[in-house]
């Protein structure tokens, strides 16, 4: 098996032509590959401009920005089923600053990274909009996270 084998096995949705797309909450659709640079430390950004949930309470739709920024560590995001993964919320109740939180955790679950952000920029419902922003930062970047907290508040 070559060394390009090895990196893509796991590697299952990217280079379907056909794929269903999933109807509720899919966090096992989530693919991840090695990052062959864990020497470097560099920052991927991930900017997903048609994320939709539904209110929890009235099941009405949310739309949002997603923005997800990331310091890998041992393994990073496979984009396809990062896209499959956010389309899993578009049937999925829950409040903005959940959805948030769980995108940051299941990916910080799936790759283990060094740091990790997931800001939500929710269009405004009823004249108000919410901007949710859940960061981890490791041993060596926790510093880091808490500044980015207070940074992460700024549109």
């Amino acid at each position: 098996m070559t060394r390009t084998q090895q990196e893509l096995q796991g590697i299952d949705l990217l280079g379907q032509s056909k794929q269903d797309y999933p109807s509720t909450y899919a966090p096992d659709i989530l693919e991840a590959f090695p990052n062959k640079h864990p020497d470097n430390d560099y920052m991927v950004t991930f900017d997903c401009p048609e994320f939709t949930s539904l209110c929890p309470k009235t099941g009405q739709p949310d739309f949002a920005k997603i923005i997800i920024n990331y310091i890998p560590g041992p393994r990073l995001v496979e984009s396809k089923s990062l896209k499959l993964y956010l389309f899993s919320f578009r049937n999925h109740g829950d409040f903005h600053e959940d959805c948030v939180n769980i995108i940051m955790k299941d990916l910080k679950k799936l790759m283990e990274p060094k740091y990790i952000e997931v800001k939500g920029i929710f269009t405004p419902r009823g004249g108000i909009s919410i901007f949710p922003f859940a960061n981890y930062g490791d041993a060596d970047y926790a510093g880091m996270a808490k500044q980015r907290l207070f940074d992460g508040l700024k549109i």
